[in-house]
Parts: C-alpha cells; structure tokens; sequence
C-alpha cells in the first residue's frame, strides 16, 4: 500500500513545537516572537496567503503585524519600511510576500532584510550559508518537504535523489538540504535529457517544476517516495481545484509514499514559516554570561527536522 504524506498532520506536530517555543521564550526572556508579514499590491492569492500565515501566527501565540501597501509603492518606499522592521527589536522575523509588482527590484528589496529576521531564508548570506552547510535561516517550502520525507525514511543517507525544478525558492535549497542529509542529488530541468529516465532511477523524486502532471507513473521507480511541491490552479465543472505537478492517481499506483496536493506541502511550509520566526527569535538572543545556561537553546529542537 502506498503511503500517503499527510502535510496536514505533520504540519500540526510542528505547530505544537512552536507553540510550546513561543510560550518558553514568553516566560522566560518575556518575548512575544512577532512576525512582521508586507504585502505590496491586491494580488487575491497573496492576500489569502498572507491571511492564513497570519490565522496561523495567531493561533501558537505569535503576534502579526500586516503592513499593506499601495500596488504603486516605489522600491524607496518599501527599503524604508523594511530598514525600520530591520531596527524595531519588537520585529523578529519580516517576510515580503511575493511576487511584488514589476516596478520593485525583488532581489534587492530581500537583500535589504536583516539576515537574521529573513524567516523565508532568501537573503543572499542565508543561501550561501546553506549552501556551506552552516546553520542558518532555511527556506521554507524545502524545510517541509525535509520535514515529510523523514517522517518517511529514518535515514536518508546515501538515497538517490532527483528534484524537478530549479528555483531560487525550492529547488537548489532543496538540493542543499538533500546533500546535507547525504543523498546523491540530481537537479533536473527544462534542458535536462532524458529526464525520465534519471527520475526512473531516484529513491526521492521532488516534483518543483511548476508545470500540472508533469511526473506521471513511468517516470516513477515502483517504491519510491515522491513530493509533489506544485500548486497549479485548474477549473473543473465551473469550481477552482488545486492540483500538483504530479499525476497523483496514476503515480500513487506505483510510488511507496507520495504528498498530495492540497493537504501536502502548502501546510507545511506555513508551519516552517512560523517555526523559523520562533529561530529568528533565538538567532537574535543575547549570548548567555560564560558558565550560565540559556533557558532556549538558540541551536533549535527543530533541527532534526531538517538532518536525517
């Protein structure tokens, strides 16, 4: 029987350790862990991101502040803002939701957050620090397939890993944290040969490539565990469905776990979200006198998580 990933559940585990993060950092340095969310424009998808990372904020005891701006805000007026949250040591964690408007430089408006309150891990130093093998802020979409896929396997080491896709976003940190795990990675692509075949011989596939079931059955080596990152929005009899980059009904016929979508990654990656704000939190800590102990150990219980 194959094995469903269920995101939702698991991301329900990871809420629980924030919240329990959250109520010691309260009691013990009187810290309410707040994420600071921007979001430039109307895009609808974005708002209803924003309100479910906001809904999930509340709910472990995070406090939120919503800072909507004007579609026509200049890249001046949002550095500014983003230097000030930089500043407020009430902020511990700012996110820019994306994608902004096309008169915003997106590169640079994420190199002007403060590495440390970066909880989506896109700042230039965050993603080289992965990249080394350092603990650092981690993006968070990959964070949760890591998550899903220890849930599966007690030891990744030495697993043969394809991801599908290479974004900025997913697939190269994804890459980075699969090589941190010692699985053998390949990174396939829009130019890449005969890619069939190389995810025919994968013990991991990470389906990222943001196209709708584009990893059908024959792709699949009969066992093997699959994450389906997309999200591609489709009508079916007049009503909106969300469906992955996977062909979930044909693959979980071969496949010996596979996420779903909905239910799979999206829940989790907003339960990382709140999990690196509660990080952010104690990467910004003062360092405890020599000799005393820190009541949070600022290397987190979380990472675990994120190293088989």
């Amino acid at each position: 029987m194959t094995q469903l990933i269920d995101g939702k559940a698991l991301s329900a585990q990871v809420l629980q350790e924030v919240a329990a993060d959250v109520a010691l950092l309260k009691a013990e340095y009187d810290i309410v862990p707040t994420l600071a969310v921007v979001l430039v424009g109307e895009d609808p998808a974005s708002q209803v991101y924003v309100r479910n990372k906001m809904k999930r904020a509340s709910e472990v005891g995070i406090g939120s502040r919503e800072h909507l701006l004007d579609a026509g805000t200049t890249q001046d007026e949002l550095v500014q803002l983003i230097d000030a949250l930089n500043s407020d040591p009430l902020v511990h964690g700012i996110l820019v939701q994306l994608p902004l408007p096309a008169q915003l430089d997106e590169d640079a408006v994420i190199a002007s957050i403060h590495p440390d309150k970066d909880v989506d891990g896109f700042h230039p130093l965050n993603v080289g620090a992965l990249a080394a093998g350092r603990d650092t802020l981690v993006p968070c979409t990959p964070q949760g397939c890591m998550i899903m896929l220890n849930q599966v396997h007690s030891n990744l080491s030495g697993k043969n890993a394809v991801v599908v896709g290479r974004s900025n976003i997913v697939g190269k940190p994804m890459a980075a944290l699969l090589l941190q795990a010692n699985c053998t990675v390949t990174i396939a692509h829009s130019r890449t040969q005969n890619i069939e075949s190389l995810c025919r011989q994968a013990d991991i596939v990470i389906a990222a490539a943001g196209r709708m079931a584009l990893v059908d059955a024959t792709w699949i080596k009969p066992g093997a565990t699959v994450i389906d990152v997309g999200i591609n929005a489709i009508e079916v009899d007049g009503k909106r469905k969300l469906v992955g980059d996977v062909a979930f009904e044909a693959v979980s016929q071969v496949a010996g776990a596979i996420s779903p979508v909905p239910g799979g990654v999206g829940p989790m990656t907003i339960a990382c979200l709140l999990l690196n704000t509660t990080r952010a939190v104690k990467r910004q800590l003062p360092r405890p006198p020599d000799g005393a102990s820190a009541a949070v150990n600022t290397t987190t219980r979380s990472n675990h998580y994120v190293r088989s």
